[in-house]
C-alpha cells in the first residue's frame, strides 16, 4: 500500500528537481524571467485559483459526473483527455464477422421480399477490436445507403451487406467468384428498412440478454468495412452517443483498470485476460464459425503521452465540462474569430477540434495533482452536488502551507464545518468520504490565466500573446479558451503564435536509432547560446525546422559577420563624444547620408518583421545589412577616412557620427534575438561614455530620424554600387594580367554611361576615388555604355595612406608622404 502523502511529497520534490533544471536551461539560453518567483501549479496559491475556477464553472452547471466511454491508458491506469492522446501506426487484428439475424421486420415490403428465400440470415461486421465483441448491443447501419443480401452457396447462407462493399470482402479477401461461389439478390433495400431487427450477439456476458438490434446513424462509413458497424457503448465514443444517447442501450464495460477483463464478463475463459493480447486472441477462437474472415492492419491509433503504449475505450465514471452548456461551444468559435492566430492557418486549426471535439474529462485516477474537491455520500455513493462545499475546500486548501495536500490529510468534516447543513440529495444522509479523482493537468495549466494575470497589477489580462508548438491546438490552447469563455464570455488571450517541430537536416523526424539528433547542449557547448538563439531566429517556425551540424555551420558564419561588423563599429567609435563630436546630418558626405537612410530602412524593415512575428526576416535583413550594405561596402570606403584623415577632422567625424548612430540603432535591435553578444558590445560602448543606460535591455527600440530617409538618394547610390561593381572586374582582370597587385596602385578611366548612371559619374567624378577604393578616378565623355579601363596611378605610394599621389615627396620635412597625410600630421 502506498502512502498517498508521501507520495505527493516525493513527486513534488521530482517536479522541482526538474524547474531548477529548466530553469537553469533557460538562465543558459538567455531567457528573462522572474526566475525567483516562477508560477507553480503546485502552489498553495495557484491551488486555489484552480479550485476556483472548477468551483465557479460547477456554479454554471458545467460540470458533471457521468458514466460514459474516455480514452483510458490500463499502463498509467487513468482516464484521458484528448489533448492527452498521440496518434501512432499500431497493428490491429481486423476481422469480419457474421451475426445470426433472429427476426426481420414483419409487415414490411423488405419482409414479403425475402420470406421466400430459403437459409439463416446474417448481418457481417468489420471491426479493429475484436475485444469488445462482449460488450455489443447493437448494430448500426445507414438508414440511405443500399444493402444487398448475397447467397453464400456453399453454406446455404444469406449475407447482409452494404452493396457498394461486397466486391472488396467477397472477391479480394474470401477469393469468391460472384455466380460460382455467391449469388448477389436482388433484393436490394435502404437500411433504414431494417427496423425492429434482432440478432444473436456472437458473445454475450453471462446475465444479459442474448439478443442485439438494429439501430440506424449516419455516421457508418461508405468506404471500408461491410457498412454494418458493431455496437458497444461502453467502448466507443460514437457508440455511446448513438446506442446510449440516442437509443437507451445498456453500457456495457466488463474491462478493469489494468485492461484486463474483470469479474463482469461472466464469459468463461476470458476474466483476467489483457484485452489487447490474450483477450484478443480468446475472442478470435470463440467466434469459431462465425470468424468470416481475419487479417493485420496497420493504421494509427491514440496513445498514451507519457507512457507511449496504444489506450482504450472503456466506460467509467468521470467528471466531465460539458462543451455544450447554454451554447458554450458557439461561444468559443465566436471568440476564436477575435483572436489574432500566427500562422493564420492555425484559427481554422483550432476552430475545426473545437467543432468536433467532445466534452472535456476533467478528472484523472492517480495520486498526484489538485485533487477535485467533491465528497461522496457513504451510504449511496452519490456525489455531494453543493459548489457552498467546494467552496469551504477552496478556502481551507488557500491557507494550508501544504497546499491541497491537506485533502488527503484531514477529514471531510475539517472542511465541512458545518457538516449538518449538507445532506445527500439521493437519500438524505450526512455521512461523506473524500473523492479521490485528481484534476486534469490541462485544466491547471488552462486556468494560468487565472492564476497568474488576474490581480497582478504588473500583468495585463487577457494576455498580449500564447506561444506554443503546433500540437496545442488541441492542447493548451483550447484547455485555456474554454474556462476563459466559459468564465468570462472572451478568450484569455489576444494572439496565439505557433510553430513547428525541429526535424534533422534532411526534413526527417530525429531518432537516436537513425543517429540524427542534435542535441541543445551540444550545440551550446560547441557555438554557445546567442549562435542557437540565431538559428532560431533564422528558421521559419511556421513550418517544421530543420537543424544539422552543417545548417549550424552557416548560421556560425552569419553571427561571425554580425559579430565583426560590431567589432568594426566599437573600435571606430572610440574616442568619439556624440554630444561634442557628432556631425550635422545637412553638413555630411552624401555617402554618410546614403549609410543612414540604409540604416533607416534596415530598422524599419526589421520593425516590420518584428510586429508580424517573423523573427526569419529580421534576421535576414540585419544580416544582409551587415554584410552588403556595411562591410562590403560603406565599411571598405571608410577605411581611408578613419585611418588616415586628422583625427577630429570634419571628415572622420562625419564618418563616426554614422557608426555611432548604427551601433546605437543595431544593439537594441537585435537584443532580442543575441542577447549575450548586444550586452557584452553595450557595455563596451558604456565603458567609453557613449550611452547612459546601464544595459540594452534598459534602452528603447531604436527611433531614428525621418530626414536620414531618401529613397532618391537611395536610388542615386543604387547606381554607384553598380559602377563599383563594373570597374572592381577590371580591376580583377588587371590584376590577374600582372598589370597591378593592390587596387591602391590603378588609376580607373570611366566613359560612357547612359541615363542615371551618366549623371552620377557628371556629379561625383573624381570623388569616386575612395568608393571605387583606387587612387584616382578619371572621367571622360563618351556615349553607349559604361565603359572601365584600368591604369597604373600617377604618382608615388604614400608610405602612410598607401594611395598613389603626385605629391608624394613634395614637403621636404615628409618625403615619403602625400600632402594630405603632411596636412594630417601637422
Amino acid at each position: 500500500t502506498v502512502d498517498i502523502l508521501d507520495f505527493r511529497k516525493k513527486a513534488a520534490a521530482f517536479a522541482m528537481n526538474f524547474v531548477d533544471i529548466q530553469k537553469q536551461e533557460f538562465k543558459r539560453l538567455g531567457v528573462f524571467g522572474d526566475w525567483e518567483n516562477p508560477y507553480l501549479t503546485l502552489t498553495p496559491g495557484y491551488e486555489t485559483a484552480i479550485l476556483k475556477a472548477f468551483r465557479e464553472l460547477f456554479e454554471k452547471g458545467l460540470i458533471y459526473r457521468s458514466k460514459k466511454p474516455v480514452q483510458w491508458c490500463f499502463s498509467c491506469e487513468t482516464a484521458l483527455a484528448e489533448a492527452e492522446v498521440e496518434y501512432e501506426e499500431k497493428e490491429s487484428p481486423a476481422i469480419f464477422v457474421k451475426f445470426k439475424i433472429e427476426t426481420m421486420p414483419r409487415g414490411s415490403s423488405l419482409s414479403n421480399d425475402i420470406k421466400h428465400i430459403k437459409g439463416s440470415f446474417y448481418f457481417v461486421i468489420w471491426t479493429t477490436t475484436p475485444w469488445t465483441l462482449p460488450a455489443n448491443v447493437a448494430v448500426m447501419l445507414h438508414p440511405d445507403f443500399d444493402y444487398a443480401i448475397v447467397q453464400i452457396k456453399k453454406s446455404n447462407e444469406n449475407w447482409i451487406i452494404l452493396k457498394n462493399l461486397i466486391p472488396s470482402l467477397l472477391d479480394e479477401k474470401l477469393k469468391l467468384k460472384n455466380g460460382d461461389d455467391y449469388e448477389i439478390l436482388p433484393n436490394d433495400f435502404k437500411g433504414g428498412a431494417i427496423v425492429n431487427c434482432t440478432y444473436t450477439r456472437p458473445i454475450p456476458s453471462t446475465g444479459k440478454t442474448e439478443s442485439g438490434k438494429t439501430i440506424f446513424s449516419t455516421e457508418v462509413s461508405l468506404e471500408e468495412g461491410t457498412g454494418i458497424v458493431h455496437i458497444a457503448p461502453g467502448h466507443g465514443a460514437v457508440d455511446y452517443a448513438v446506442g446510449h444517447v440516442q437509443n437507451k442501450l445498456p453500457v456495457l464495460s466488463p474491462v478493469d483498470d489494468a485492461g484486463k477483463y474483470s469479474d463482469d464478463i461472466g464469459v468463461d475463459g476470458l476474466k483476467g485476460l489483457f484485452v489487447l493480447s490474450k483477450g484478443n486472441h480468446k475472442i478470435l477462437e470463440m467466434l469459431g464459425g462465425n470468424l468470416v474472415h481475419q487479417e493485420k492492419i496497420r493504421h494509427s491509433y491514440p496513445h498514451c503521452w507519457r507512457c507511449k503504449n496504444p489506450v482504450i475505450f472503456r466506460a467509467t465514471y468521470q467528471w466531465f465540462l460539458n462543451v455544450d452548456h447554454e451554447g458554450l461551444r458557439q461561444k468559443l468559435l465566436g471568440e476564436i474569430e477575435n483572436v489574432n492566430w500566427i500562422p493564420t492557418y492555425g484559427k481554422n486549426r483550432i476552430k475545426g477540434m473545437i467543432e468536433q471535439r467532445p466534452d472535456w474529462c476533467l478528472s484523472r485516477q492517480r495520486l498526484w495533482g489538485t485533487p477535485i474537491p467533491i465528497f461522496y455520500c457513504k451510504a449511496c455513493g452519490e456525489p455531494l452536488d453543493n459548489p457552498g462545499a467546494v467552496n469551504m475546500v477552496e478556502e481551507k486548501i488557500g491557507l494550508e502551507p501544504d497546499g491541497s495536500d491537506a485533502w488527503f490529510r484531514e477529514k471531510p468534516e475539517y472542511f465541512l464545518d458545518h457538516i449538518v447543513k449538507f445532506k445527500c440529495g439521493k437519500c438524505g444522509k450526512s455521512d461523506f468520504e473524500r473523492g479521490s479523482d485528481i484534476l486534469d493537468v490541462w485544466f491547471d495549466s488552462g486556468v494560468s490565466h487565472e492564476a497568474v494575470l488576474k490581480g497582478n497589477d504588473a500583468l495585463e489580462w487577457p494576455a498580449s500573446l500564447y506561444l506554443e508548438g503546433s500540437d496545442q491546438h488541441r492542447g493548451w490552447f483550447q484547455s485555456s479558451l474554454i474556462p476563459s469563455v466559459a468564465l468570462h464570455g472572451r478568450a484569455p488571450y489576444k494572439s496565439v503564435l505557433t510553430h513547428g517541430f525541429i526535424v534533422g537536416g534532411d526534413g526527417k523526424k530525429m531518432s537516436k536509432s537513425v543517429g540524427n539528433v542534435v542535441a541543445p547542449e551540444d550545440i551550446l557547448k560547441e557555438y554557445g547560446a546567442d549562435i542557437l538563439r540565431l538559428w532560431v531566429a533564422a528558421s521559419d517556425y511556421r513550418e517544421d525546422i530543420r537543424i544539422s551540424k552543417d545548417i549550424m555551420k552557416g548560421v556560425a558564419e552569419n553571427y561571425r559577420k554580425i559579430r565583426n561588423t560590431l567589432r568594426y563599429l566599437i573600435g571606430n567609435v572610440h574616442g568619439f563624444d556624440p554630444a561634442k563630436d557628432a556631425v550635422p546630418f545637412k553638413d555630411m558626405p552624401e555617402i554618410d547620408r546614403w549609410a543612414l537612410n540604409r540604416l533607416v530602412k534596415a530598422v524599419e524593415s526589421a520593425g516590420k518583421a518584428y510586429e508580424a512575428y517573423e523573427f526569419h526576416r529580421v534576421a535576414v535583413t540585419i544580416v544582409e545589412f551587415c554584410v552588403l550594405d556595411c562591410s562590403s561596402f560603406y565599411f571598405d570606403v571608410l577605411k581611408d577616412r578613419l585611418y588616415t584623415f586628422k583625427k577630429d577632422s570634419p571628415e572622420r567625424r562625419s564618418a563616426q557620427t554614422v557608426l555611432h548612430g548604427t551601433l546605437e540603432a543595431l544593439l537594441p535591435l537585435l537584443a532580442p534575438i543575441l542577447p549575450f553578444t548586444m550586452e557584452e558590445t553595450w557595455l563596451l560602448g558604456r565603458e567609453d561614455g557613449l550611452w547612459k543606460e546601464e544595459s540594452v535591455f534598459l534602452s528603447d527600440y531604436p527611433s531614428l530620424p525621418g530626414q536620414w530617409k531618401d529613397d532618391a538618394l537611395d536610388a542615386r547610390w543604387g547606381h554607384v554600387r553598380k559602377i563599383r561593381e563594373k570597374a572592381n572586374m577590371s580591376l580583377e582582370t588587371a590584376r590577374k594580367d600582372g598589370q597591378i597587385g593592390s587596387s591602391l596602385e590603378a588609376k580607373v578611366v570611366l566613359s560612357g554611361g547612359e541615363g542615371a548612371e551618366k549623371e552620377v559619374l557628371r556629379d561625383l567624378g573624381k570623388d569616386l576615388a575612395p568608393v571605387l577604393l583606387v587612387s584616382q578616378v578619371e572621367v571622360k565623355n563618351g556615349s553607349g555604355p559604361l565603359e572601365v579601363k584600368v591604369l597604373k596611378a600617377d604618382g608615388k605610394k604614400c608610405a602612410r595612406c598607401w594611395r598613389y599621389e603626385t605629391s608624394v615627396g613634395q614637403d621636404a620635412a615628409h618625403a615619403e608622404i602625400c600632402l594630405r597625410c603632411v596636412g594630417a600630421l601637422a
